[in-house]
């Protein structure tokens, strides 16, 4: 077990650092578990904070807020100022952010181009639908549809990835002529009445009438019961099809990588296989990009594209506009030509304020080369996490790409049993220590790693270090 293993690894250190030959223990950072460590230095001095303190806010927020709001850590955090990679509390105590305001700071809290794009176009017009002309909107499809393989050329503009999700629904009813949709099991596509049937994970579902959806085994290389093999989970997509439908469906929808499912990696080959399976059955092809896209996974712009497919509709916000409330879906001028037999219509969809801020995101994302930034700073988090995995038992397995990354913590190694009780202990001492990072899965057990995409190495080494840290203090 993991303690048995700190205790020898304890014992070697000290037999280690007794001997003649250590001159310099500074360097060697597989003991970074003796010493808490420190975050790295950061050129920004936070403005003086005079608002109300975090029990004041925490009062009103219970008195006027819905009670099904929920909260990180047993004494909730006060953020009020953000700058790239870090968020700042009340105190002006500096915090890594490693989460990202749920994988929606892409370019990073506060970015100056960014806040520029949009200050200058909130002093010219805030608002005026599309009813009316504005570049700005026109500017932000053009520049999104660029990035866009195939045919994707046609954008429509929401305000969140749930929005987004209920539209591609829509569409892929409307341009079938079938209602049944296939979702995976451990999805999240949304809360709203209609994408919580989409949604598979009974934490975020209501008892309610979810429609004609129907989810299939997940194709979990770590969980799932076929292992790493596409064509078997894909089989039951098939299975599903000839069996419990007409043989007709409308469509179907997946993450590349599932988000709030615990940042599980899809089966490699398996959508390739299951796309043409629904396109036989007279279906469409969803890709939820939400938190997968804009260069985030670091081998591709697209989380669809690291399973070499092209979809027929993607979903996608968050990341798009690096915290202002923008979603999207893209498709074919085909399907795109269903949703012209009705007025179709959003009120803040691509409002002139929000597009000048998307836009701004794409092109600091390509000044900044970002998605290359991810692949690099990812590979280099990804390969110190799994040496800690030998380290310690309590981490079952470390998976993801890029800055989308997911360590899941189980209490038997063997068995894969959630550590849910060592994962809420390790959650509030990483905060002690200044990391925020994120919690996914069905369990809790799963600490999500989707930082601003500025997170570099220093960072990635010391969110190690820390955790490091952390177990060994189990």
């Amino acid at each position: 077990m993991a303690v048995h293993r700190i205790i020898t690894n304890r014992k070697t250190f000290n037999c280690f650092v007794n001997t003649k030959w250590v001159s310099n223990l500074s360097s060697v950072r597989w003991f970074s578990s003796v010493q808490p460590p420190e975050l790295p230095p950061f050129d920004y001095q936070p403005v003086p904070y005079n608002g109300p303190l975090a029990d004041q806010v925490f009062e009103k927020r219970k008195k006027y807020l819905g009670p099904s709001l929920f909260h990180y850590y047993q004494k909730p955090l006060n953020i009020v100022e953000g700058k790239m990679q870090y968020l700042f509390d009340e105190k002006g105590r500096r915090y890594l952010d490693a989460f990202a305001g749920i994988v929606t700071v892409s370019c990073g809290h506060c970015h100056p181009e960014i806040l520029r794009a949009i200050e200058e176009q909130n002093k010219l017009l805030q608002h005026a639908t599309t009813i009316y002309l504005h570049h700005a909107i026109a500017d932000f499809a053009e520049g999104l549809a660029a990035k866009m393989p195939g045919n994707l050329k046609v954008v429509y503009f929401v305000n969140s990835g749930t929005e987004a999700n209920e539209l591609a629904m829509l569409m892929a009813r409307l341009y079938s002529g079938n209602l049944g949709m296939i979702g995976l099991r451990n999805a999240y596509h949304g809360g709203s009445a209609g994408t919580i049937g989409l949604t598979a994970l009974n934490t975020w579902k209501y008892p309610i009438q979810q429609g004609e959806i129907h989810h299939v085994v997940n194709p979990n290389p770590y969980r799932g019961v076929f292992g790493s093999d596409a064509s078997l989970y894909a089989q039951d997509v098939q299975d599903h099809i000839d069996h419990g439908t007409s043989g007709r469906v409308a469509g179907f929808i997946s993450e590349t990588i599932q988000g709030v499912g615990g940042a599980v990696e899809l089966a490699p080959g398996y959508l390739k296989l299951v796309y043409e399976m629904v396109r036989k059955a007279g279906g469409v092809c969803i890709a939820d990009e939400v938190q997968t896209g804009f260069g985030r996974t670091g081998s591709h712009y697209w989380g669809f594209q690291t399973q070499d497919v092209i979809p027929d509709i993607v979903t996608m916000a968050k990341g798009i506009g690096n915290g202002l409330p923008l979603g999207a879906v893209v498709t074919t001028p085909e399907i795109a030509q269903v949703m012209a037999q009705k007025i179709q219509f959003n009120t803040f969809g691509g409002n002139p304020v929000c597009s000048a801020g998307g836009l701004a995101v794409l092109k600091v994302l390509d000044k900044e080369n970002r998605q290359k930034h991810c692949a690099d700073v990812g590979s280099h988090l990804i390969t110190r996490l799994k040496n800690l995995q030998q380290k310690f038992d309590i981490i079952g397995d470390v998976r993801g790409r890029g800055l989308m990354v997911g360590i899941e913590l189980v209490t038997n190694y063997k068995d894969k049993t959630p550590a849910k009780a060592e994962t809420a202990v390790l959650f509030e001492k990483l905060r002690e220590l200044g990391v925020l990072v994120g919690k996914g899965g069905l369990h809790g057990n799963v600490f999500r790693i989707k930082p601003p995409m500025c997170f570099n190495k220093d960072d990635a080494d010391f969110l190690v270090d820390a955790l490091d840290y952390s177990i060994s203090k189990l």
